[in-house]
């Protein structure tokens, strides 16, 4: 009766994820579900290439990369190419955080001043803090560049996979987390996990499950291979307590609990917090969650979703307040066990509405 609850509050959750991803991007699982007749790109067939009237070729990528996606969906592209040379390279409408967005605009002019195949040669390396946007723009790009060669063919598994130092590092980390404390438990290896959480998933992959990634993947689809690291992660946040393993993801994955956990191992006094302050905190966090579960219903102030503090791990993106809110958490944690995770966080309350803790 226990697990059949769970899955219902899963199917639940789901259910109010797809009405956040409605109201917020008008579409669900790549699907539209809102008809905006004003919005032309979505009542005009769009072609994969056009010509100007001084014979540049302009190619559109909407068609050849929709399988290709960046943090939130498909990044497009137009793609101008004048006698053999590419002389521009425009980004077009997507659902990518503007913030992460702005950061990865310095790539598209790399391949300005390239004939077609010197810019298929060329190696272009995603930029720190927009891996995922970086990825979707490099794979249009590359599927353009092979319309424009006319050998436009489906990316093999391995380029899907954008399998860069990062990446490969970042499934090794994901996955003696999601795997090792299962069946072997020590202090010495849990400091070691919770340091390579830090380092490797969190500053060096930007990688974390918040509310921002789940309506995304809701509105926008899974693109497996390229979304291998977050997959494991929504494994171990919701199948796994399924399975009794729960709160798994928070304790032994999140990038965010981990700094926290390191930070209390620090040897300094700790805040000793009365039974009715901890009480008055557990109040606030789920006052908090109902106050934003009634916001992202409504479709109102769905922006609170990119300031959970997990994007300050991608600091050379993050906005001032997630950074200024980080550093406070941080500090807090020298001297109270997990403040964040435990009295605010909104991601770790979905988890436990899902496990009914």
């Amino acid at each position: 009766m226990k697990k059949l609850q769970q899955v219902l509050m899963l199917a639940l959750c789901f259910l109010v994820l797809a009405i956040a991803a409605t109201q917020r991007d008008g579409k669900v699982w790549g699907h539209s579900v809102k008809a905006v007749v004003a919005d032309s790109i979505k009542t005009t067939k769009i072609d994969t290439m056009h010509i100007l009237d001084d014979g540049t070729r302009v190619i559109n990528t909407t068609e050849l990369g929709k399988n290709i996606v960046g943090y939130s969906g498909a990044v497009p592209l137009e793609i101008y190419i004048k006698k053999g040379i590419i002389v521009q390279v425009k980004a077009l409408k997507n659902a990518e955080t503007p913030e992460f967005f702005e950061q990865v605009q310095p790539l598209l002019s790399k391949w300005n001043g390239k004939t077609i195949e010197e810019a298929q040669a060329l190696k272009v390396d995603a930029i720190s803090g927009a891996t995922y946007s970086s990825h979707g723009i490099i794979g249009n790009m590359q599927q353009g560049l092979a319309y424009a060669a006319k050998k436009a063919v489906e990316p093999s598994i391995l380029e899907q996979m954008n399998l860069d130092e990062k990446t490969i590092a970042g499934l090794l980390v994901v996955l003696l987390a999601a795997i090792v404390p299962l069946f072997y438990r020590n202090k010495h290896y849990r400091t070691v996990q919770l340091l390579l959480n830090v380092i490797v998933l969190g500053f060096g992959c930007g990688t974390f499950l918040s509310w921002s990634l789940f309506v995304n993947y809701m509105s926008s689809g899974i693109h497996f291979w390229a979304s291998l690291i977050p997959i494991i992660m929504l494994i171990t946040a919701f199948i796994y307590p399924l399975f009794g393993k729960k709160n798994y993801y928070c304790t032994n994955v999140c990038p965010c609990g981990a700094i926290q956990d390191i930070a209390a191992k620090t040897k300094n006094k700790k805040w000793r917090l009365s039974i009715n302050m901890v009480k008055r905190l557990n109040a606030f966090r789920k006052f908090l969650f109902a106050a934003l579960l009634v916001l992202t219903l409504a479709g109102v102030g769905l922006e609170w979703m990119d300031y959970e503090v997990f994007t300050a791990f991608i600091f050379q993106s993050a906005s001032v307040v997630v950074l200024v809110l980080g550093c406070v958490f941080l500090v807090l944690s020298f001297f109270v066990a997990r403040p964040y995770c435990r009295f605010v966080c909104p991601t770790g309350t979905l988890f436990r509405v899902i496990e009914r803790r």
